[in-house]
């Protein structure tokens, strides 16, 4: 792990005990999205179990970013934890490349700005 090892990772479950692994696991896969983004404010993750008789076991892991700038949010479903803890941490890692893109996008191609009124003559 990095030596800045300071960020705000909250893990929850929901109908699933968690194991000190599968939180030394979640928190592993989401330095990666600490590492692309700095002002990344906090990382919240839950994971959730659905124990229900017709589709077997269904794991549900959502993933919201708290970050300066509109919140992100993600939800995977599969059938094996650590698979959907890694599908949310890609799903929210592309999230924050495409609006790193569409930041730098926005910054490369500034728009004209049109005045609708008169400016006033500088009298010399």
């Amino acid at each position: 792990m990095n030596s800045q090892n300071n960020h705000e990772v909250i893990v929850s479950g929901i109908h699933l005990e968690l194991t000190p692994s599968l939180k030394t696991f979640v928190r592993e896969k989401a330095e990666r999205l600490f590492r692309h983004e700095e002002r990344i404010v906090r990382v919240r993750v839950e994971l959730e179990c659905d124990r229900s008789a017709a589709i077997g076991m269904q794991f549900k892991a959502k993933g919201h970013i708290e970050i300066h700038g509109p919140d992100m949010n993600a939800v995977v479903q599969t059938d094996d934890c650590h698979k959907a803890i890694s599908m949310l941490v890609d799903k929210l890692d592309r999230m924050l490349q495409r609006r790193h893109q569409l930041h730098r996008v926005k910054r490369n191609h500034p728009h004209a700005v049109e005045l609708n009124s008169t400016l006033p003559k500088v009298v010399t």
